[in-house]
Parts: structure tokens; sequence; C-alpha cells
């Protein structure tokens, strides 16, 4: 086995070693208790919410759970910038640590090409977006933009942006159920089906012109003659 490739292999099963004994370890229900004791201190609540979102990589939870604990605990007006602040601070550990993994050969040398070439397709910035605002895993991204060439400023602010519909709407719902109504859960439906069909648009221009140029795609030209 090639050196590089036994080392991917190693961080692999380092990583989901970790994610494992994090998760077993972790409790939602003693999140929640937590949250509930602290909910009357706004200041004491950031606290703990920056303690979980410096954590989540690990145990994998997703944003939208923090999100949703965030409007909980401190409403609207205060949970969307806490809780976007935290959603791109959270997404910033697996960026950093796929920038630092081996991409000579072996399977991370092949996504790093391949994601090269979507990086060139579709541009950094835009492909963050897009990315973001499509229904993927938060962690999905963030390791592949690591692996790739995108610059640590157009992921950044990718995140901030792309992150925003998701915030939002999980913000809402749980500032829903702290009033205990579902007129904000039910709003954000058409939310989430309309950011992930922004994302498909924000991907298709770019993306139907590169299978054009590699002549996957027939040209309106070729269609019209």
């Amino acid at each position: 086995m090639h050196p590089a490739v036994r080392r991917q292999v190693t961080a692999v099963v380092f990583v989901l070693s970790v994610a494992a004994v994090a998760t077993l370890a972790s409790s939602p229900a003693a999140v929640l208790e937590t949250v509930e004791t602290v909910a009357g201190s706004p200041l004491a609540l950031v606290g703990v919410l920056a303690g979980l979102y410096a954590v989540r990589p690990l145990v994998l939870w997703p944003i939208s759970a923090l999100s949703i604990l965030a409007g909980y605990g401190l409403g609207v007006t205060l949970g969307v910038p806490v809780a976007l602040a935290g959603a791109v601070l959270t997404c910033i550990p697996p960026y950093l640590l796929a920038r630092r993994a081996p991409r000579e050969t072996g399977i991370f040398g092949r996504l790093h090409r391949r994601s090269q070439e979507v990086v060139a397709a579709i541009g950094e910035l835009r492909g963050v977006v897009a990315a973001r605002l499509l229904p993927l895993p938060a962690d999905v991204i963030s390791y592949g933009a690591g692996l790739s060439t995108v610059s640590g400023r157009a992921f950044v602010v990718g995140t901030f942006f792309g992150e925003i519909p998701w915030v939002v709407t999980g913000v809402v719902t749980g500032s829903s159920m702290r009033t205990l109504t579902l007129e904000g859960a039910s709003a954000g439906l058409p939310l989430l089906a309309g950011t992930a069909g922004l994302g498909v648009l924000v991907l298709a221009g770019p993306a139907v012109r590169h299978l054009q140029a590699q002549d996957r795609l027939p040209s309106l030209e070729s269609l019209s003659s």
C-alpha cells in the first residue's frame, strides 16, 4: 500500500473512531436539560451554544438542531445572528482538517482532482454557496471544500450566505416551539424547498456551460440548426 494511501486510511479511521466515541458519550437529553436550565440567561445560553457548536463536528449533529436550540432559547432576534455565527464557525474545523489531508494519490487524490474541475467550472464562492443551499450534510461540504482548491475566504463567505435560509428556518422553528405555536414551523417548509431550488439554479448555468465545453451537451445553436 502506498504510504499516502496508508495515511489517508489511518486519518479516516481516526476521525470516524473519534466521532463514534463522542457520539456514544454525548447525551441529547443532557443537552436539552442544560439549555432549559440556562434559558433564562441569554449570556449563559450563548456560552452553552458556543460549546455545542465547538464539539458539533465530533458528534456529527446537524447544524439545524443547534439552530432550533438557539431559536428556542434566544428567540428570533438574537437567535439568528448567534446561530449564523455558530454555523460558520462550526464548519471551519472539518475544512481545515481536510486541507491538511495528504492528497498526492488514493481516494483523497481523486477527490482533489475532481473538486478542482468542479471549482474551475463553477467558481469558488458560487460553488460553496450553492452547496450550502442544497440539502446536503454540512460536514460533507466542509470536507469536500477542504480537499479542493477553495480558499478560506471563499469558504467562509460562501458558508455564511448559503447557511442563512437554513439557519433562519431552524431558529424560527425553535422559537415557535418556545411559544407553543406551529405557524413558524409550517412556514419554514416552503422556505426549505425554495432554498434547495435556489441552490440548483445557482449551479445550473455553470454546469451547463461546463458540460457544453466538454461536448457532453449540445449547444442552443446546434439545436436550432
